[in-house]
């Protein structure tokens, strides 16, 4: 009798969380574009990141300028940042114009970069 109340118990939880993202207007994620276009041979992505020294500290020199701005939104703070040969390509989401802009910035002022090619998208909402 316990273990059939515990089971009912489990459902009844089962049911009310699967209906969350349902009530709360939310659809499941669906990036299958986006990893469609990452696999295009000319779109970076971390795994093509330079491997010298220079261009590892690039990155890192950026990644703690874009960090320690706290007006960033946290997707901001967590774009994609890939440098090869100097040349610094942003990619993911932010949250304004602004904000593309100054993260654009930010790699743009960092030493020894060559050009940035910014792909940030604002999100839309």
């Amino acid at each position: 009798m316990k273990s059939m109340r515990s089971l009912t118990g489990v459902c009844a939880l089962a049911a009310v969380l699967a209906a969350i993202p349902a009530a709360a207007g939310q659809n499941d994620a669906d990036n299958t574009e986006k990893n469609v276009r990452d696999r295009n041979e000319k779109t970076l992505t971390p795994p093509d990141q330079g491997g010298n020294a220079s261009d590892r500290e690039l990155t890192a020199a950026i990644r703690r300028a874009i960090v320690q701005d706290d007006s960033l939104s946290t997707n901001a703070h967590n774009v994609k940042i890939v440098t090869v040969d100097s040349v610094v390509t942003l990619r993911g989401p932010v949250k304004s114009a602004a904000e593309k802009a100054a993260v654009a910035s930010k790699a743009e002022k960092a030493k020894g970069v060559k050009r940035v090619d910014n792909q940030l998208e604002v999100e839309t909402k």
